[in-house]
């Protein structure tokens, strides 16, 4: 597998040296020699086939088993019947003039056939093997099925839940989000592309996607290079550090330059100084939209920037295909840089072996015996768990005690997609564990009650009513409620992220009954909760989890598992407080936190950065979850006070189980940088660790903080560590209070 230069200089350096050439980059120059102009164009060209999953428009018309027999399909994307991977596949290789295979794709996001919880709630885990697993998972099931290439992990980083895309990243924070975007790519690709369970990873949206005007989809992303440096481009760095084959460009553009015709994003940053040399894929008819972005006059126009940009592939547009060969003859683009992008494809194809048997993937007995293993689906019910976040839980009401009655209530507690959420893969419906079967499953059956209530934003006739009779005819009532499904991912931005209406109107007449209210939220994203919050005894974030996620639910519920999630996007109260972060700076005029925010108003201003009648903070932080236990931390020690730059410093902890059952935190040290040469955020993440005890035990933690951890980028404009005070925090959240201090010399 290549690996990139991390730093820019050598990346720099060793492109001029003439290393010498990989057996896959000999094998593509011999293969280019003998190939067309327009082959390998066609090499350069996504096409999906009519039953495909379809994300925009139509684009040109074709006739797809005529372009693969021509040599003209480099790839093909969204493939749903199983048969044409081969059928596909043998057109190719014995219709076409050179046989060069086809390299099928499809959005393998969160599982394949087992579905794992949307990947911002398997964020809320904070556990990189699991998530690492989960991705090795897939990739064998994709596999299996005749995959080879996937558009994960989405390492785009997001603070504004508006904006539907939250459910498939990691969250607002780019440390976590690295090292689960990382450990994703290892699970995919592993060690050997060879291997015929691995697939190519993507790094997607190339760059800056998570930040769009308005949290509202395809919009434009207005930043500074400092913040991009900062705070996002982290995330995809170490993902291709990892390893990741090939790059994804975003639908956005960035400083003014639509992202696939970017030559600033894919050539300066990507290339030049990250050194990456795998191949970059645009989004779906992103090339072409260049048009409607005002950059291109029409679809040669369109194919220039992208060519001049060194994007390597086109996704569905044809714009490659249709105007390479005149951009050629006209002399506007040379056939030795198509050459040098084609390179990158064949090479890939080489890797993963397709040239020496293009038919390795797939197969009816591989398929049968691959997919849906019971350690995979266990697998899934153990990340579903252990992403589930309580945020809520007065008087102890949940786990439910043994004995009491329960009135199961809501839109979501028989509704299979909305267990899988978005990009639910190749899923069947028949496979997945609704909340409902979970609880029957794990409860006696006349402990329960079940009644809709309402659905996700209308009421039904009598709904309300037959709810409140059975929370009456109940010792506790437990809703599920949320958002559907198809309502997170691609193309579902919303203005408000509060509970719909009609939910909220069964809420307050459940909890009218006096009887005892757990929520279970079904969720793609943090939802503005302050308005009913204090129409909850518990609260328990669901997300939507996946194929194993009622038995997850019921896990909890019974108490045979205790709630370990931690949040990895901040809840705010309400609309108006987002985008909202942990990691925020400052400002000249910050918000004492000792102040009372509704008491400095009424005499006069108090002429600091806050809002008049709603607090800074957000509902629920980053980082926060509770357990059925509870957790002490105490001891903190900073091991290395002083230190030289480049130097680790050592930070140790005490982690106890002051409660009386078994159960999971996670440990979080937080740093800031006290004087810099720019601003730098109030806390950053830069550790993290899982601990599990027994009650009464208790277990020392010890982090290191790197220099690279301290780095950032500088006034001039350089990534690196900077010398003075630092201050430190260890805790269950981004509000932890357990502080330290060391120093950086010089």
């Amino acid at each position: 597998m290549r690996r990139i230069f991390v730093i820019a200089a050598a990346a720099l350096i060793f492109a001029g040296c003439g290393s010498p050439k990989t057996e896959a980059e000999k094998f593509a120059d011999k293969l280019l020699e003998k190939m067309t102009l327009r082959e390998k164009l066609g090499q350069m060209s996504q096409f999906r086939p009519r039953s495909g999953v379809v994300t925009g428009p139509e684009g040109f018309s074709y006739n797809l088993e005529d372009m693969i027999k021509a040599g003209e399909v480099g790839s093909i994307l969204s493939l749903r019947e199983m048969e044409y991977f081969e059928i596909y596949q043998r057109m190719a290789v014995d219709s076409s003039r050179l046989g060069i295979p086809i390299l099928f794709a499809h959005d393998i996001i969160h599982g394949c056939k087992v579905i794992f919880p949307i990947n911002l709630g398997s964020s809320c885990t904070w556990d990189v093997e699991a998530t690492r697993q989960s991705a090795r998972v897939a990739a064998v099931e994709a596999s299996a099925m005749g995959l080879a290439w996937t558009f994960s992990p989405m390492c785009d980083i997001s603070a504004d839940p508006r904006w539907g895309r939250v459910s498939e990243g990691s969250g607002e924070d780019p440390y976590l989000a690295a090292k689960l975007s990382a450990a994703m790519v290892e699970g995919y690709q592993g060690d050997d592309l060879s291997d015929s369970t691995t697939i190519l990873a993507c790094v997607k949206h190339f760059a800056a996607y998570g930040a769009p005007e308005a949290g509202r989809e395809y919009n434009t992303v207005d930043m500074s290079e400092r913040m991009f440096r900062d705070r996002y481009l982290p995330v995809y760095q170490a993902a291709l550090e990892a390893g990741a084959a090939t790059v994804m460009s975003s639908f956005n553009d960035y400083d003014g330059i639509p992202a696939s015709g970017n030559r600033w994003l894919l050539k300066t940053v990507l290339r030049d100084e990250l050194g990456f040399d795998g191949f970059v894929v645009s989004d779906y008819d992103a090339v072409h939209e260049m048009v409607n972005h005002g950059v291109a006059a029409d679809g040669a126009d369109a194919a220039r920037l992208a060519l001049e940009a060194y994007l390597d592939m086109e996704m569905t547009s044809g714009d490659y295909i249709n105007h390479g060969e005149q951009l050629v003859r006209d002399g506007i683009i040379s056939e030795k840089h198509i050459d040098e992008l084609c390179r990158n494809i064949l090479v890939a194809k080489y890797e993963l072996g397709l040239f020496e048997d293009p038919f390795r993937y797939g197969g009816a007995e591989r398929f049968a015996r691959e997919t849906y293993k019971p350690e995979s689906i266990a697998l899934a019910r153990q990340i579903a768990r252990e992403s589930m976040v309580l945020l809520k839980n007065e008087d102890s009401v949940l786990p439910l005690k043994e004995g009491r009655k329960v009135a199961m209530i809501g839109p979501f507690l028989s509704d299979a997609r909305a267990m899988n959420g978005t990009w639910d893969g190749f899923s069947e419906a028949k496979r997945i564990v609704t909340i409902e079967q979970g609880m029957k499953a794990r409860f006696p059956e006349d402990a329960m009650t079940f009644t809709r209530g309402c659905d996700a934003y209308n009421h039904i006739e009598g709904g309300v009513e037959a709810a409140v009779r059975a929370a009456r005819a109940a010792d506790v009532a437990v809703l599920t409620l949320g958002l559907p499904g198809n309502h997170s991912g691609e193309t579902t931005s919303m203005t408000s992220v509060e509970l719909p209406q009609a939910q909220k109107e069964l809420l307050a007449a459940v909890k009218a009954t006096g009887k005892p209210v757990v929520v279970l939220l079904v969720t793609g994203r943090p939802m503005a909760l302050e308005s009913v919050d204090g129409l909850m005894d518990a609260l328990l974030v669901v997300w939507h989890p996946g194929t194993a996620g009622g038995d997850a639910v019921a896990d909890l519920l019974s108490g045979d598992f205790s709630p370990s999630g931690h949040l990895t996007m901040s809840f705010p109260r309400c609309d108006g407080q987002i985008p909202i972060r942990y990691n925020h700076k400052s400002t000249g005029r910050p918000l004492n936190k000792e102040l009372d925010y509704t008491q400095s108003h009424k005499a006069k201003k108090n002429y600091l950065s806050s809002y008049l009648f709603t607090p800074n903070t957000p509902l629920y932080p980053f980082g926060y979850g509770l357990s059925y236990t509870e957790f002490a931390f105490d001891g903190l020690e900073v091991l290395d006070p002083e230190v030289g730059t480049g130097e680790d410093v050592r930070v140790k902890v005490r982690v106890s189980n002051v409660g009386n059952i078994k159960g999971t935190t996670v440990a979080q040290l937080y740093i800031r940088d006290m004087v810099a040469s720019t601003t730098r955020p109030v806390r950053e993440l830069k550790g993290f660790e899982r601990v599990s005890l027994e009650p009464g035990a208790s277990a020392e933690v010890v982090f290191t903080i790197t220099a690279d951890d301290m780095a950032f980028c500088r006034e001039d404009m350089t990534f690196a560590q900077e010398p003075g005070e630092f201050g430190v925090w260890v805790g269950e959240s981004c509000e932890a209070d357990l502080e330290g201090h060391f120093i950086v010399r010089e």
